[in-house]
C-alpha cells in the first residue's frame, strides 16, 4: 500500500505518576502524542508506511520528538521547522469516580503559527494515496485552519483519499471562530469521516441518539442511527464511508465500546460490543479507531464489516496501553477480531 500522510500538531504530554493529582506530585512523566501523530504511529505499527506533517521549533525538544517518531518508523522527512515552542498538555489520570483532567498549553506554538505556503504539499504527497487530518488542527488558530484547508484541496487535486476525525475539543476553539462555522466546509470535502455522535452534531447539525448500553443483556437497535447517517451523507456528497464511535463510560475502569459504519450505498454495519473491564489509559482511543479505519478500508476494501471490526478492535486494545500511542500490531488486532479476548500468555 502507498504512504498515508497525516497532518497535525505533536504535543508533549506531561503526567503525574500513578493516580496522583497535580498538587501531589513533584514529578511528571513525559511522552509524545497528538491525534494525527497517534494515527501515524498506529499505522506504522500495523505495517503501513506513514508520514507526519507538522511544524516544530528548532531545538533539542524537537530533536527528541523526531527521534521518538522515527523509533516508531514514522516518516519525518517533510516536517518543517520554525516558531517558538512545542505544544504541551498536562494529563491527570482518572480514578474511580474522579474524572481525568487535561490542561492545554499550546498557545503560540510552532504549529499554531503555521502559515499557508510553508509546507511543500507536492513533495509531502509524493508517493501517497491517503491524507488524514482532524478537527483539532482547525480549532487552534485561523492560520492552522487555513493550512488544513490548503492541504485538503491539494490532496483532492491529486486524487488522494481524504479522511477526517471530526475531533471536537470545546476548550480549544478560542480564536474567534466556532467548530460550527469552520468544520462543515472541510468535512464535506472528505471521502471518509469518523467521529462520535456529538462531533457529527457539531459538523453537520444532526441530532445524537445516545448510546446507553451498560450490560451484556442490554439490546441495541443499531437501525436508529440510520437517519443520522443519512443526514450526514446528504450534506457530505463526496463521503463514501462514515464511521461512528459509540462509547459508554460506566466508571474510570469500565467502558463499553462499539461502532457503526455507513456506506454511500446506504448499507449500515455494526461491530461487536466490547465490555472493557480494566481501562489502563483511554487517551488516543479515537485515534486508534481512526487508524484502524484507514487500515481496515485498505486491507478489507471489499469487506466493510471486516474494516469496521478491525477499527473497533484496535480502539478496544488501545484502552490497555499507557500513553497516547496504540502500540499494537495488526496481528494482535486480528486476534481480538477473531474472538481471542482471553488475556492469556501468548507463547
Amino acid at each position: 500500500m502507498k504512504k498515508i500522510v497525516t497532518f497535525g500538531e505533536v504535543l508533549l504530554r506531561l503526567t503525574p505518576p500513578g493516580y496522583l493529582k497535580f498538587q501531589q506530585s513533584q514529578m511528571l512523566s513525559a511522552s509524545f502524542g497528538g491525534s494525527e501523530t497517534n494515527v501515524a504511529v498506529s499505522l506504522a505499527h500495523f505495517g503501513i508506511k506513514s508520514a507526519l506533517i507538522t511544524r516544530l521549533p528548532q531545538n533539542d525538544i524537537a530533536d527528541f520528538c523526531i527521534s521518538n517518531l522515527r523509533s516508531h518508523n514514522v516518516d519525518t522527512e517533510n516536517i518543517i521547522y520554525g516558531g517558538e515552542r512545542l505544544g504541551l498538555y498536562y494529563m491527570e489520570n482518572t480514578a474511580s469516580m474522579r474524572a481525568a483532567k487535561v490542561v492545554y498549553d499550546r498557545s503560540n506554538s510552532s504549529f499554531c503559527t503555521i502559515q499557508k505556503g510553508m509546507v511543500d504539499w507536492d513533495k509531502s504527497f509524493d508517493g501517497a494515496s491517503w491524507f488524514h487530518w482532524s478537527g483539532i488542527g482547525p480549532s487552534l488558530s485561523q492560520s492552522a485552519a487555513d493550512v488544513t484547508m490548503e492541504a485538503i484541496n491539494i490532496a483532492r487535486s491529486k486524487n488522494l483519499i481524504v479522511s477526517a476525525d471530526l475531533n471536537y475539543r470545546k476548550n480549544l476553539w478560542k480564536y474567534g471562530k466556532s467548530a460550527e462555522e469552520v468544520m462543515p466546509e472541510m468535512a464535506r470535502k472528505c471521502n471518509v469521516l469518523f467521529g462520535t455522535e456529538g462531533e457529527y452534531q457539531k459538523a453537520f447539525g444532526v441530532t445524537p441518539m445516545g448510546f446507553k448500553v451498560r450490560t451484556q443483556e442490554d439490546k441495541v437497535n443499531f437501525e436508529i442511527y440510520r437517519p443520522l447517517c443519512e443526514q450526514v451523507m446528504e450534506q457530505a456528497s463526496d463521503c463514501q464511508y462514515m464511521f461512528i464511535a459509540l462509547r459508554n463510560v460506566l466508571d474510570a475502569k469500565r467502558h463499553v465500546l462499539t461502532g457503526i459504519l455507513y456506506t454511500k450505498e446506504g448499507k449500515l454495519y455494526h461491530s461487536p460490543i466490547y465490555f472493557i473491564q480494566h481501562v489502563v489509559d483511554c487517551v488516543g482511543v479515537g485515534d486508534a479507531f481512526a487508524a484502524g479505519m484507514i487500515y481496515g478500508l485498505s486491507k478489507y476494501s471489499s469487506e466493510p464489516q471486516k474494516a469496521l471490526d478491525f477499527a473497533v478492535a484496535a480502539a478496544t486494545l488501545k484502552n490497555t496501553i499507557t500513553g497516547d500511542y496504540n502500540l499494537i500490531s495488526a496481528l494482535e488486532v486480528e486476534s481480538l477480531m477473531n474472538g481471542d479476548a482471553s488475556g492469556n500468555i501468548a507463547r
